[in-house]
C-alpha cells in the first residue's frame, strides 16, 4: 500500500510536468505561418480601424479622442510570444502549479496544488477523483506525506479489509518521513525539483508539427494576460502569457478530449513553504513490515 500510494502521487507529478510542456512546441515555431498570417491579419485590421475611427472622430476643438490601449505583444508572431513565455517560465527560481490533470492509470482525474523550488524543495497537496487528499512536503533530504482517510480508503480498494483498517489506523491524518534519497522516495522527490521539471519541459519537443496563433488581451485571476493558441492536429490548447513583468506562462487548458485537463502557474520566484511538520512524525524508514 506504501508503494501505491506513492505512485499515485508521483503520477500527479509526472502529469503536472508534462502539462507544463505544452510550451515546447511553440518554442519550435513549427507550422506558425498562420500565426505569422494572423498577426498581420489583426495589424491590417487594426490599422483599417484607426484610420476609420480618425476619419470619423470630431476635430480637435470639439473633443479629445481616447487614445486607443496599445495590444500586447504588438508585432509579434503567435511563436515568438511562447518562445518568451517558455524562456520567462523556464528560468524561474520557483512556482506554483495547481488545478487538475487526467490520470491515465485510472482514467480518473488528479487535482494537484503545490509550490516547488530549484533546491528541490516543494509543498502542496494531491487527490485523486475527489476521493480524499494527501499533503507532501519534501525540505532538504527528507520527504513528508499526510493522508486523510478518504484518500487511504481509496487508494486501498480491492485490499482486505483488515489491511485497509490497519493502515487507516496508522496513517489517516498523520505526518510520515523518509529519506529522500531513499529506493522509495528517490524518485518522487526527484520531481519537486524544479530543474528538473523544467528542463523536462523545455526538451520534450517531439517534432510534431505545432501551430501557434494569437488570440487577445485577457485577465486570469486579475492578471493582464495574452491567449494563445496552439494547434496539433484535431486538438487545440490555449495558454494564457502574463502582459505585464515577465512573460510567465500563467494557464493551460487542454484541448484534448482524451487528456482534458487545466493548470496555473503562479508564485513566481516566491519562497516556497516548504517546513518540516511539527509535532510527532513517523518515520517510515524505521518501520518493518510496511513495504508491501
Amino acid at each position: 500500500m506504501r508503494r501505491r500510494a506513492r505512485r499515485t502521487a508521483l503520477a500527479a507529478l509526472l502529469l503536472a510536468a508534462g502539462a507544463t510542456a505544452c510550451l515546447t512546441g511553440c518554442r519550435s515555431g513549427q507550422g506558425d505561418t498562420s500565426s505569422g498570417d494572423t498577426t498581420r491579419s489583426a495589424g491590417s485590421t487594426a490599422s483599417a480601424a484607426s484610420a476609420q475611427s480618425a476619419s470619423a472622430s470630431p476635430s480637435p476643438s470639439a473633443s479629445t479622442p481616447t487614445p486607443t490601449p496599445k495590444e500586447p505583444f504588438t508585432g509579434l508572431t503567435g511563436a515568438q510570444i511562447s518562445e518568451r513565455a517558455l524562456k520567462a517560465t523556464t528560468e524561474a527560481r520557483s512556482l506554483r502549479m495547481s488545478g487538475t490533470v487526467p490520470d491515465e492509470e485510472s482514467g480518473g482525474t488528479i487535482k494537484i496544488d503545490i509550490a516547488l523550488d530549484r533546491r528541490g524543495d516543494c509543498a502542496g497537496t494531491m487527490g485523486m477523483n475527489g476521493q480524499g487528499e494527501a499533503e507532501l512536503i519534501k525540505t532538504g533530504d527528507t520527504l513528508y506525506l499526510k493522508y486523510d482517510e478518504r484518500f487511504l480508503r481509496a487508494q486501498s480498494k480491492g485490499e482486505p479489509q483488515a489491511d485497509t483498517e490497519a493502515l487507516v489506523s496508522l496513517l489517516a491524518g498523520r505526518w510520515t518521513k523518509m529519506s529522500a534519497g531513499g529506493a522509495d522516495a528517490k524518485e518522487m522527490a526527484g520531481f519537486c525539483d524544479l530543474d528538473k521539471l523544467l528542463e523536462d519541459a523545455g526538451d520534450s519537443n517531439d517534432g510534431t508539427p505545432t501551430t501557434v496563433t494569437r488570440g487577445k488581451a485577457t485577465t486570469v485571476d486579475g492578471t493582464p494576460a495574452f491567449t494563445l493558441y496552439e494547434t496539433d492536429g484535431s486538438e487545440r490548447n490555449t495558454v494564457y502569457v502574463a502582459t505585464e513583468g515577465k512573460p510567465y506562462l500563467l494557464r493551460f487548458e487542454s484541448g484534448s478530449k482524451q487528456e482534458p485537463g487545466a493548470l496555473s502557474f503562479t508564485g513566481y520566484d516566491e519562497p516556497v513553504p516548504a517546513e518540516s511538520p511539527s509535532g510527532e512524525v513517523l518515520d517510515l524508514d524505521g518501520l518493518d513490515g510496511m513495504t508491501t
